[in-house]
């Protein structure tokens, strides 16, 4: 049977993975101090209402870092994807650290909600892909948000505990309206 170059590429690189070779094939594993509570990290469910939990508070609240960095994957990474006005869409890649440096400032001066709209996805033995339709407010009692948008979670689960390794986000805007398929639970 013939294999295409990047058929090899990938068997060689899951190869490598199980067998432990080379930087290439780093395997993910949980530092000590990332410890997080049963309920958060138990079931798909627990990590994302840790995460929107974690992030949301009024102006001057600290957040519980601590609690965020223990639901990622030691090289977990949160991707933010802007739209700019001549259409392109750069991303900005963060590790935990990077973004709650981003964020605290923000966070200290103005309140910020984030809420779970809808959610849909897809698992396969022990990963998971969810799309989490969200929407951001600056009070709870807010009558509009000032931000809707999708979250994409790719989760996997160590035969301990779920771990968030990507967050990918895209805030809705006017050229690119939410489609009403992702306002509904899936």
């Amino acid at each position: 049977m013939k294999r295409s170059a990047t058929a090899v590429l990938w068997a060689a690189l899951a190869l490598g993975a199980l067998i432990g070779g080379g930087a290439s094939a780093q395997q993910a594993t949980a530092p000590a101090a990332a410890t997080a509570p049963a309920a958060d990290v138990g079931s798909v469910d627990g990590v994302l209402a840790a995460l929107y939990d974690t992030i949301s508070g009024p102006a001057g609240k600290a957040r519980d870092w601590n609690r965020l960095r223990s639901l990622f994957a030691p090289q977990g990474r949160l991707v933010a994807v802007g739209l700019r006005p001549d259409g392109s869409s750069p991303a900005t890649v963060m590790t935990v650290d990077d973004y709650i440096a981003r964020v605290t400032k923000p966070f200290n001066d103005a309140g910020f909600y984030e809420t779970e709209l809808a959610r849909g996805g897809d698992s396969y033995g022990r990963i998971v892909q969810v799309f989490s339709t969200y929407e951001s407010r600056h009070a709870p009692s807010d009558a509009k948000p000032f931000q809707r948008g999708v979250n994409s979670i790719e989760l996997y689960n160590d035969g301990q505990r779920w771990w968030i390794v990507n967050l990918l986000w895209h805030a809705e805007s006017d050229k690119q309206p939410l489609p009403e398929r992702l306002l509904k639970n899936r």
